[in-house]
């Protein structure tokens, strides 16, 4: 059996990493501040200057990360002057001539997000998650994170045409093509690229949760037992909680020393009691949080 350590370092990731040596990590799963969101708490990054804020910890990053290890950016638009700023995309391509590859891209729709109007626009219900790697080859264990098939698979694979059993192409001519009988038999299927999870709405305490699901996700597609996982913006410690809970070593970096005693003390306390005391909040709080 594994006993995976935990590490929760204060400080500002681009310091900090300096002390690990290089090809240290498998994943790197993290949420950096947006750009100019709760600058109360984080002291804000405008826009115009995140993408120059964000390389020289990127390039930390990259050196501390295994040649078959992945990155995993959680970070979303921001609108400014009545149109969405290019920051996000702009770091895509600093990040791509800095020497990552750009491997593929996850959104994770908010199941929950509170309904909202802007003059121009509606509420985001949706996030991105950036996957770069080093190289294209890299370590992912697909099966780790199959869903069940579905309903759909009783009725739809009980007769099969002849067109069924053989790869039928696209009638728009788009090249693409299914077998439909290759899902006979099966109870699992892999998942899409878009993931449907609530937000965090039991948490009081850090302004920018995640759900315990998103890390678990990625930390399950991306590592194994006893893999290492780093989150340079460590906030209340979920990424390291989750981490530890599936048998993996972690490292959190956090700027903010209210933020680490947070994820020192959850850390230090049984899953199962926090998981408690955070169903009692939401039992209180749920009208507040939409389904």
């Amino acid at each position: 059996m594994i006993v995976p350590e935990t590490s929760i370092y204060e400080g500002d990731c681009l310091d900090v990493l300096r002390q690990f040596p290089d090809d240290t990590f498998d994943l790197i799963l993290t949420s950096p501040p947006y750009a100019d969101s709760r600058a109360a708490t984080y002291g804000g990054i405008h826009p115009d200057a995140y993408v120059e804020w964000f390389v020289p910890r990127a390039a930390e990053l990259l050196r501390v990360l295994k040649p078959t290890g992945t990155f995993i950016l959680n970070i979303k638009e921001k609108a400014v002057h009545g149109e969405r700023h290019t920051y996000v995309l702009e770091l895509i391509l600093a990040l791509r001539q800095q020497g990552w590859l750009w491997t593929e891209e996850f959104i994770w729709h908010k199941k929950n997000c509170y309904p909202g109007k802007w003059p121009n626009r509606f509420r985001d219900a949706w996030e991105r998650l950036l996957q770069f790697n080093k190289q294209k080859q890299f370590h992912m264990y697909q099966e780790a994170v199959m869903v069940p098939v579905g309903d759909w698979s009783k009725s739809r694979l009980a007769r099969l045409s002849t067109t069924d059993t053989q790869r039928d192409p696209s009638k728009v001519g788009s090249g693409f093509g299914k077998n439909v009988s290759n899902w006979v038999g099966r109870d699992k299927v892999y998942p899409t690229n878009v993931l449907h999870l609530a937000t965090e709405c039991s948490n009081r305490n850090h302004s920018a949760v995640f759900p315990r699901e998103l890390p678990a996700w990625f930390i399950k597609l991306f590592t194994q037992e006893g893999d290492r996982v780093l989150d340079p913006f460590a906030g209340s410690g979920t990424t390291c909680d989750v981490a530890r809970e599936l048998g993996r070593h972690s490292v959190g970096i956090e700027l903010l020393p209210e933020h680490c005693e947070l994820a020192r003390e959850k850390l230090a306390t049984p899953l199962q009691i926090r998981l408690l005391e955070q169903q009692e909040v939401y039992d209180v709080d749920y009208e507040g949080c939409a389904k």
